[in-house]
């Protein structure tokens, strides 16, 4: 009897920096494993079919240090035979890492940087966005509030690039789906500390003057996504307004609150392996992870090209507890999603909303659709 053959290896690899500052919300502190434990599970979840189709995943995980080459730390992955290279970095270490990867013939799977431009003018051949745009996010939001008449909004601005992205974002969806910023505020962050003895008792005094003196609004859209001041808001307001974006009704493509379609046997799946609740980076670098191990499982092949073709075709459709399939806009190489919209204890509700067509996806109703892109794919 002839030995059976070696598995196929499939190598991917999970990349990541540190970024930004602690929370203001002491039990939202990430753990030491968040994102790369979702990996881990997609792992596992990838062997356990590909053990049928004589098929083996890894994961090996690096970190991108402060003012390391991204070049360099590719090549250290490519040596180890990676093929896929889930990142969770900033939209500058992407694109670095992405150039490097395309040398080096690496697929780059975006799980960490929100920005539009990453899809836009910046897209690159290589890399599969799996993380929602900001523009996805604040459409969201933007539609659950139309649908619910809370047309008349006061923003309130951070002022850290990513606020004023985040913002321009809400102006976007503002524009696009009939609601009216009836004032816009800035809150500059001028340091000190995060968490303080004293905090709450200046906090409940500063917040309302904040707010103060407003025009007549429904609703009060935060953009704060550095997380300067905006968990501070709900129930400190001058007026008695609901809060949402970066605090309040948050919109997000994954929750520990979420346990429709599936998702409660998931979430308890992972609580089991990992002892903790999955977080939204968990759930993207599972997807990730995931539409790898689906692209070879359904091609049964590990041929990067036929993987490939396989994700950038219209057989392609992920079951990730979310309602629907995921499925890859091939003019920006973003994958589409419902966006969850959550308070934090349940899920509100889920964008894209009833009423808001597409001539071909509802889900093209959340960022920027295929006419407006800028994007020019080879």
């Amino acid at each position: 009897m002839a030995p059976a053959a070696e598995p196929a290896e499939v190598g991917i690899g999970y990349l990541f920096s540190v970024r930004g500052l602690e929370p203001l919300a002491l039990a939202e502190v990430p753990a030491e494993n968040d994102g790369r434990a979702g990996a881990e599970l997609g792992i596992e979840d990838n062997n356990t079919t590909g053990q049928f189709l004589n098929q083996h995943f890894t994961l090996e995980v690096a970190e991108l240090a402060e003012g390391a080459d991204p070049a360099a730390a590719v090549g250290g992955l490519a040596q180890q035979g990676i093929g896929y290279l889930v990142a969770d970095l900033s939209a500058d270490e992407l694109l670095a890492v992405a150039d490097a990867a395309s040398q080096a013939g690496i697929t780059v799977f975006n799980i960490g940087a929100p920005d539009d431009r990453l899809r836009e003018a910046d897209c690159r051949a290589n890399v599969i966005h799996v993380a929602p745009t900001r523009s996805m996010l604040a459409d969201g939001l933007a539609q659950y509030l139309v649908w619910k008449q809370w047309r008349r909004w006061l923003l309130v601005e951070g002022s850290h690039p990513e606020d004023k992205l985040l913002a321009d974002a809400y102006r976007r969806a503002a524009a696009r789906f009939g609601a009216e910023i009836v004032e816009e505020r800035r809150i500059e962050d001028t340091g000190g500390a995060r968490q303080t003895d004293s905090g709450v008792v200046q906090i409940q005094g500063r917040i309302p003057v904040l707010t103060q003196e407003a025009p007549d609004y429904d609703v009060l859209v935060a953009a704060d996504e550095s997380e300067v001041f905006a968990a501070h808001l709900p129930y400190r307001t001058w007026d008695a307004r609901p809060v949402a974006g970066s605090a309040g009704l948050m919109p997000t493509s994954w929750s520990p609150a979420h346990g429709q379609w599936g998702a409660l046997q998931m979430q308890s799946r992972f609580g089991k392996r990992f002892s903790r609740p999955m977080t939204e980076r968990d759930m993207l670098a599972w997807t990730a992870v995931r539409l790898v191990g689906e692209a070879t499982s359904r091609t049964n092949s590990t041929e990067p090209a036929m993987v490939e073709a396989f994700l950038k075709g219209p057989e392609l459709g992920l079951g990730a507890y979310k309602g629907q399939k995921l499925t890859l806009r091939l003019w920006n190489l973003q994958v589409r999603q419902p966006i969850l919209l959550t308070d934090g204890r349940v899920i509100v509700s889920v964008s894209p909303q009833q009423g808001f067509l597409h001539e071909v996806s509802e889900l093209d109703t959340l960022g920027i659709d295929q006419p407006e892109t800028a994007c020019r794919l080879p």
